[in-house]
């Protein structure tokens, strides 16, 4: 008999081709009149454009979004949003921008919306991670849930092919570990098995044509369910390992994830045969971890630390820290082995 607790999700998604023009009806549908758009200095352009749809419902733009999301810009941002008065934030962005918009709620109780124009994920997690002093920690907070995301996929087609690479395998992850996560549920295992599916299907076929609608779709829908699974369950050893490097090396999100997910994968596979059997099934592949690691090559993703900027000194503090208050896992995480599958990871070895 199965035994389980399922969380719903509140946040409304749309989704669709052009559905950013339905910013200004839904941030009118949740009561915000005063509107602070936030970005990446990068995706100013985005920004601007939105702020044109909202007119004077746009009290201003913050565009200094950063990755791992940096206390300090977060409490810059929180000054100028009451330098404005503004009563809502509006991320457009990946997972820096949306991050930023989380912890601005948390301290002010803003509401959010978000345009996500990339796979990140983050937008249906009640998951805050905040780097201060060169260390990330994640919180789960139901306050940060954003009401309303808006998914236009017409935003991903310019997505470059490497970013839409290692954004899509970070989505990957998220459904990766939903696969066995401590409290997975029936929904979340089917949702998770779906997402990759879709991952696997679509992330092939942007390399080859990056002006694809249907596999742009195709690729922001499994991303949603990546990301919605990790919003209703835990997290296990491989974010704690990303979280670890991360915030300790500043190395860059997604193409971190990209890099471990395989070794993970590894790690935990006689652990959990169930999780492992449905990764080879959507990669086509009788093993997983191998599968991850091939699947990354196939798409001229990044497969070692060391490409990263990350020492090879770093490897036993890295091990220190990840050994410490670390995520629950299926496999008890053991110093010697972690240490051993970060040094194949940083050397680009296979799993």
């Amino acid at each position: 008999m199965k035994t389980f607790v399922h969380r719903g999700q509140i946040t409304k998604v749309v989704f669709g081709s052009g559905t950013r023009s339905r910013i200004p009806e839904e941030a009118d549908a949740l009561g915000c009149r005063r509107v602070l758009i936030l970005c990446t200095p990068g995706q100013w352009d985005q920004a601007a454009e939105i702020r044109d749809l909202l007119g004077a419902t746009a009290v201003g733009t913050f565009a200094e979004a950063a990755p791992h999301t940096p206390v300090e810009i977060t409490e810059k941002a929180v000054g100028y949003a009451g330098s404005v008065d503004a009563d809502s934030v509006l991320a457009i962005g990946g997972g820096s921008t949306i991050g930023l918009g989380k912890a601005i709620a948390v301290r002010t109780g803003l509401p959010q919306l978000a345009l996500p124009t990339t796979y990140a994920g983050s937008e249906m997690t009640p998951i805050l991670g905040e780097t201060e002093s060169g260390r990330k920690t994640t919180r789960r907070l139901p306050e940060v849930l954003l009401k309303t995301v808006v998914y236009d996929v017409d935003l991903t087609l310019t997505l470059p092919v490497g970013i839409s690479a290692v954004s899509g395998v970070n989505a990957m992850a998220h459904a990766v570990e939903a696969l066995y996560a401590q409290d997975r549920d029936p929904v979340a295992f089917l949702m998770a098995g779906e997402a990759l599916d879709s991952l696997t299907r679509s992330l092939p076929a942007i390399a080859l044509h990056p002006d694809d609608g249907e596999a742009r779709a195709d690729a922001l829908y499994g991303a949603w369910l990546a990301a919605t699974c990790l919003g209703t369950v835990g997290m296990a050893l491989h974010h704690k390992v990303c979280h670890v490097l991360g915030g300790t090396f500043g190395l860059p999100h997604a193409e971190t994830h990209t890099v471990v997910l395989p070794h993970v994968v590894a790690y935990n596979g006689s652990a959990a045969p169930e999780a492992m059997a449905r990764i080879a099934y959507a990669l086509a592949r009788d093993d997983a971890a191998s599968g991850l690691f091939d699947f990354a090559g196939r798409l001229g993703a990044p497969r070692a630390l060391r490409d990263l900027g990350m020492p090879e000194s770093g490897i036993e503090r890295a091990a220190d820290l990840i050994v410490r208050d670390g995520y629950w896992n299926p496999r008890p995480v053991e110093r010697t082995a972690v240490r051993a599958l970060l040094t194949r990871a940083w050397a680009g070895e296979t799993p």
